[in-house]
């Protein structure tokens, strides 16, 4: 199991994941100082998160450029699955109560929570 993620190392997570392979300095200048972020904080969490195994880096024409080895909907998958384990005891319960007194779900949303709920129901007839 991989090491947690904190918040900062999340939207970081994200961004690369999301944007495809990239360098420190990309990230600093596109990501990292509309949030008044320096370079070397950026340079700091990606290599945290490729220390974590979150990310990778190769050498391009000189330049490291690390990206993401898996898919972004699978890396949200992982990181809220440990959000589960690590912060509900494994239980959905509590996300399931959040979720229920949340006002502004879309309509897309809703219609991926129902699509989730069958896909849930249909494996249960199957085992």
């Amino acid at each position: 199991m991989k090491k947690p993620v904190g918040e900062q190392e999340l939207a970081v997570l994200r961004y690369v994941a999301e944007r495809g392979p990239a360098t420190v300095g990309e990230v600093a200048e596109r990501f990292g100082e509309p949030q008044g972020l320096a370079r070397s904080t950026i340079l700091t969490v990606m290599e945290r998160l490729r220390l974590k195994g979150y990310l990778t880096r190769r050498k391009v024409e000189g330049v490291y450029q690390y990206a993401s080895p898996v898919p972004t909907s699978e890396l949200l998958r992982d990181v809220v699955g440990d959000f589960v384990q690590r912060s509900l005891s494994g239980s959905l319960s509590p996300f399931a109560a959040y979720l229920s007194e949340v006002e502004d779900v879309s309509d897309e949303e809703l219609a991926q929570l129902q699509d989730v709920v069958a896909r849930l129901r249909s494996k249960k007839q199957k085992g």
